[in-house]
């Protein structure tokens, strides 16, 4: 999640399989390697089982930050796919830490780790590394590659995505699936458009976990749902890092990493990992983790495809400084049909519990509790409502490259789960509750509410992403 696009003044490593990728239609994955992975499998390949280069799917990284690199360890893990190039403004960097400390990000940095590891593949065909790209346009304008992973922060989200979608992508996003509420209406058409492949990275999604919950919630173990609250970590209340402006180091291309949104002075409180404190590059806190405890509680209420009816922001405080603009504190009430209410708020506890007439079941990552003890034990049986196993998130992404399915976390889904947090922006800001209609998705009978809402600007020359242009 953390880091834009792509960097400069890089030796460029050609993966020399690369002729062979291109013979190979990404639509056409699922007859050829059916009897590789199935849908909804969750098989692993063995290491020394690795499918030839021309089966293996061809992965291009946006975004080579932490996340980015969480996501490429992941997909160095699957024996059938290939990262084959990456892509960041920055060539080296240490996140928030001091220059040199911890783990090396960046261009740099995912070239060697790449190349490493696939050099330690005893895999036949000879594999120097992934290329390096400065600009994410050059990386997706590659044939050879079938899907597209953006890690980038979010005001990047929707024009990468957008324009890997134009240009026949799969994708896989970080989520929030993008920063603006207009633009995850668009990436939902076109991903319907181009009947791509899509998958919002929000894993909680593929953890048993997190599926036990929404099963007994959905099955009615728990009687007739009244309420959910879902906790979310508290804002940045404080710059976290230095705010001396300075200038970009050699390296880094800064105006890039600022791309369609406003160029603020570069400081350290508010670039790498720091920098969705403020509204020009994400959401806060809140829109970093909505995307997370929302998505399970609308999945267990069967609202991932709707949303609520209506949402109002209250309590927020925000921090003493001008560093920042998104809340240290908040709370969102929704309504949805059938009278279930909802909290979204930093003064809950984080995760997400879901309370019925016939009691409650919590969850956070790695934790489950119910109210009767029983329902968690693994020979219960919730009901006919049952989450196909689909091994990790990636694979599940994989998968569906392969077979054309649907991921676990579609596109929708992904857009749905952070709508309440975009409308809270907007009562917050109008000091009033809104009515929405999910169906539509218009605010009722408030235009002006509407309008701030769907508004999108970008900096020139950037231009908003339509179905009749690229970005």
């Amino acid at each position: 999640m953390v880091c834009a696009v792509s960097e400069s003044e890089q030796e460029d490593r050609v993966n020399t399989c690369q002729d062979s990728f291109a013979a190979v239609s990404r639509r056409s994955f699922g007859c050829l390697s059916a009897g590789i992975l199935s849908a909804g499998s969750a098989v692993v390949l063995a290491r020394d089982k690795r499918p030839a280069v021309s089966e293996r799917i061809s992965i291009g990284v946006i975004g080579l930050g932490s996340r980015g690199f969480n996501l490429i360890d992941e997909f160095l893990k699957r024996p059938d796919c290939q990262i084959v190039a990456v892509c960041d403004v920055d060539r080296h960097h240490h996140r928030d830490q001091p220059w040199g400390k911890g783990r090396a990000f960046g261009c740099g940095p995912a070239e060697r780790h790449i190349s490493k590891v696939y050099a330690s593949k005893k895999s036949g065909a000879a594999h120097k590394g992934p290329q390096v790209y400065t600009d994410y346009r050059e990386l997706i304008s590659r044939n050879d590659i079938d899907a597209v992973v953006v890690a980038t922060p979010d005001h990047w989200h929707a024009a990468c995505t957008f324009s890997a979608l134009q240009a026949g992508k799969d994708v896989y996003c970080e989520k929030p699936v993008t920063h603006l509420f207009a633009e995850g209406q668009v990436i939902v058409t076109e991903v319907r458009r181009q009947n791509a492949v899509f998958q919002t990275g929000s894993q909680q999604r593929s953890d048993r976990l997190f599926q036990k919950l929404v099963e007994l919630a959905r099955n009615g173990v728990l009687g007739d749902v009244t309420s959910v609250e879902v906790g979310l970590p508290p804002g940045y209340g404080k710059a976290m890092g230095s705010t001396e402006a300075i200038s970009p180091r050699d390296g880094l291309d800064y105006d890039f990493w600022c791309g369609p949104a406003e160029v603020l002075p570069l400081m350290q409180a508010r670039h790498h990992r720091w920098w969705r404190g403020h509204r020009a590059y994400g959401g806060g806190v809140l829109m970093d983790w909505i995307g997370h405890h929302n998505d399970i509680a609308h999945w267990a209420i069967g609202a991932e495809r709707s949303g609520p009816t209506k949402v109002e922001a209250v309590d927020w405080v925000f921090p003493d400084t001008d560093v920042y603009n998104t809340p240290e504190q908040y709370t969102i009430r929704c309504e949805y049909d059938g009278g279930i209410t909802s909290t979204i708020s930093s003064n809950n506890a984080q995760g997400i519990k879901v309370i019925g007439s016939d009691g409650w079941v919590y969850a956070r990552r790695g934790k489950i509790e119910a109210s009767d003890k029983r329902w968690l034990t693994n020979d219960f049986q919730p009901g006919p409502f049952r989450i196909p196993l689909s091994g990790s998130h990636t694979a599940n992404f994989l998968e569906n490259v392969r077979s054309r399915g649907e991921c676990i976390a579609a596109a929708e889904i992904g857009h749905r789960s952070i709508t309440p947090g975009h409308l809270g922006y907007v009562s917050h800001a109008l000091q009033k509750p809104l009515r929405w209609d999910p169906i539509n998705e218009v605010v009722r009978s408030d235009a002006t509410a509407d309008a701030l809402l769907k508004r999108i600007q970008y900096r020139a020359p950037w231009q908003v992403p339509t179905s009749t242009n690229s970005v």
